[in-house]
């Protein structure tokens, strides 16, 4: 199968450090090459691939100071990618919808990812007036606020099984917190709990713009005193021994979490999770398997000790079992095949027609 996957490019595929859309492309790649598909990938030219690589910037947008507007770059590159459309059986995108009007007459040969967040006010009218674009969604949660919308499947990610080795008995003696600082991650609750129990908090975490206030106001007066350890940014070799290392991984967020990779990175090394019950949070942790599932922070320091307890052998069962990159790419690949077949009825050449603007507002 000849298939093109079009990645952000705000970060290189993979991802220096922080970046977990582009390490889902970059995976998903990787394996499908390894399956003996046709593969391109459209991204940063500092990307590393077994896949054709088609660069579309030269650098990752995020390392290059002077680009102050992405949606240039992105233009210029679904351009590249609709002049080579009709060398493709199957179109993967991972940008959001920025390619919808580009590409809606040939629809059924597209699929589109959804990384992010759906519960927003304005996409309602957008998924109404693209109603033929087919959506993958990563988790059943993540479809909740528009379950009508146009979803060929859900689709979990999965990690290669030899990407992180498992440590069964860790001696790091402490419990960690790994990904973004913002309000809806809740690293605030990660150190109350962590205090509460009195166990050591290894955080290592990215902070972008748009949350450096949050950081300084609210989470930098929490770092002060014994106990909290704040490392910064880490890449997937310093990943392994992190995560490995920890007792157990605090995941105490308070958002609709789409997927919420990390908590497959921890199961992945060995290492149980702590999460609160919002998003994917329940269709991803088994409780009292892979970690618990609390609601309150209350439970959360009851359920710690029993989260430290877990056998780290059966959580690195559970991951091999449901979260392989090879489960991921066979589940895609079982999707291009549906869209496939079904292409011919759908008439894709024709150009669908745009409802007027009076039904889209009416929804």
């Amino acid at each position: 199968m000849k298939i093109a996957q079009i990645a952000p490019l705000i970060e290189s595929v993979p991802p220096r450090l922080y970046g977990g859309t582009e390490r889902i492309v970059f995976w998903l790649t990787e394996e499908l090459v390894r399956q003996g598909h046709e593969v391109t990938l459209f991204a940063s030219g500092d990307s590393i691939t077994a896949a054709e690589l088609v660069p579309c910037t030269r650098e990752a947008l995020r390392l290059n100071p002077l680009v102050k507007d992405p949606i240039p770059y992105y233009m210029l590159m679904l351009d590249k990618v609709r002049r080579r459309a009709h060398e493709f059986d199957v179109l993967h995108f991972h940008i959001d919808h920025l390619h919808f009007p580009l590409f809606r007459d040939i629809a059924s040969r597209t699929v589109t990812t959804l990384h992010g967040r759906q519960d927003l006010p304005d996409l309602p009218p957008l998924y109404f007036g693209f109603s033929e674009m087919p959506m993958v969604s990563i988790s059943h949660s993540q479809r909740k606020p528009l379950p009508q919308a146009n979803y060929a499947d859900t689709v979990y990610h999965g990690l290669p099984t030899e990407l992180y080795k498992p440590i069964f008995q860790p001696r790091g003696g402490y419990v960690a917190f790994l990904g973004r600082i913002s309000p809806e991650k809740r690293l605030d609750r990660a150190i109350e709990i962590a205090r509460s129990f009195g166990v050591p908090l290894k955080i290592a975490a990215k902070i972008d713009k748009v949350d450096e206030a949050y950081f300084e106001e609210t989470i930098k007066p929490m770092l002060d005193g014994p106990g909290v350890e704040f490392i910064g940014e880490i890449n997937d070799a310093q990943k392994s021994a992190f995560l490995g290392e920890a007792l157990a991984l605090l995941f105490p967020i308070d958002w609709p979490e789409p997927f919420g990779l990390v908590m497959i990175e921890a199961m992945a090394c060995g290492t149980p999770v702590l999460a609160f019950r919002k998003g994917s949070v329940p269709e991803i942790i088994d409780d009292g398997i892979t970690g618990r599932i609390v609601d309150t922070m209350k439970e959360a320091v009851v359920a710690l000790p029993q989260v430290l307890a877990m056998d780290r052998r059966a959580v690195r069962r559970r991951f091999e079992q449901r979260f392989s990159v090879t489960r991921m790419a066979n589940d895609y690949v079982s999707i291009y095949r549906g869209l496939l077949q079904r292409a011919p009825a759908r008439e894709w050449q024709k150009i669908a027609q745009v409802p007027d603007l009076e039904t889209i507002e009416a929804i």
